[in-house]
């Protein structure tokens, strides 16, 4: 009685009204207006038990939350920057120059957009973290994601949306969770990027990461443009050989050697140990380890161009000696060289 009367809302009504009000104060393009408006007309004379609706819905929610207007602010000093950098990372300094460079360069044009950075270099040099250190740097939202063994194409532009259990691609996936229209998305392991009968991934992200083409990027999903030309791009790669021609002549190769026995040594005692002593639950003093015994250590067992080894090895260090401080209660333990 009280719905017949007007006094309570149906829940179709209701439903209407809030996917209307997610996009009052947003300043939306004409084309994403339009088949919003369209979309929500159809959803007020379909029937809630039809299958349609259901699809109606789910297709409007994402569409509704996707940040059509939103940019957060760049942090734009390079100094600031430079800071973050050094924070994060040791030694990498023609990296650091590099990625400084391209930081200037968006200050100059008022805005950090249309370039793509692919890191390549042995496993454990820090590519990945150097994408985390990048979006801290430009104070922006981050998402990471790895392109191994991807093998459908569907994951990149989104699937049909007539499909059961359809779903926006991951570039899409990734706006939506971010909130932003500018934010720094991490592709891991570009060059183990798959190939079989579903399609070819390497060849669809081409549009993505093209910034001639990707500010009208086409998700089969949302089935509208999308502008993608204001995020930033990191790629990491172990090497070239099996990334395709055209994919990697759209993204600037920024390349990492591995780390002198200096750096290794910094990284060991003002990263690694500490991380690791956190992870035991241990204070700082219970378990000290000399850099006489750290650079044996990296000399003698962990020669490689990265710091995974040398992670490794550090934390069998520290699992034995927590196990003499339980076992033996021994209330210190230092770790010399011999």
């Amino acid at each position: 009685i009280q719905k017949e009367l007007g006094i309570e809302k149906d829940d179709k009504t209701a439903e209407i009204e809030r996917l209307k009000g997610r996009i009052e104060d947003m300043d939306l393009p004409e084309h994403a207006q339009t088949r919003i408006d369209e979309e929500i007309n159809k959803l007020s004379v379909l029937e809630p038990q039809s299958p349609e609706y259901t699809v109606t819905r789910n297709y409007l929610e994402v569409l509704t939350s996707l940040p059509w207007d939103t940019l957060t602010r760049d942090r734009l000093g390079l100094a600031e920057a430079a800071a973050i950098l050094d924070r994060d990372h040791e030694g990498l300094e023609d990296v650091k120059e590099r990625i400084l460079e391209f930081l200037a360069t968006g200050i100059t044009r008022g805005e950090v957009a249309g370039s793509i950075l692919l890191f390549v270099g042995p496993p454990g040099v820090g590519k990945t973290s150097i994408g985390r250190s990048i979006a801290a740097a430009l104070d922006r939202k981050f998402y990471r994601f790895s392109l191994g063994g991807m093998r459908d194409e569907a994951e990149i532009k989104g699937h049909r949306r007539t499909y059961i259990g359809a779903m926006p691609g991951k570039f899409i996936q990734a706006m939506r969770e971010c909130g932003s229209r500018n934010p720094v998305i991490m592709l891991d392991e570009i060059d183990k990027i798959g190939a079989s009968f579903q399609g070819d991934p390497a060849s669809a992200l081409l549009e993505v990461l093209d910034p001639e083409q990707n500010h009208d990027f086409l998700d089969h999903y949302i089935d509208t443009r999308f502008d993608l030309s204001k995020v930033l791009f990191v790629a990491t790669a172990n090497s070239l050989d099996t990334i395709p021609g055209p994919l990697l002549d759209r993204m600037e190769i920024v390349e990492l050697g591995g780390y002198l026995a200096e750096e290794k040594l910094d990284i060991a005692s003002k990263h690694l140990l500490p991380k690791l002593l956190k992870k035991a639950g241990l204070k700082r003093g219970q378990v000290g380890i000399d850099r006489a015994a750290i650079r044996r250590i990296i000399e003698g067992y962990a020669r490689e161009a990265g710091v995974r080894r040398l992670e490794k090895l550090l934390g069998k260090i520290v699992r034995k000696a927590v196990m003499r401080l339980v076992r033996d209660g021994e209330k210190k333990v230092r770790v010399r060289s011999d």
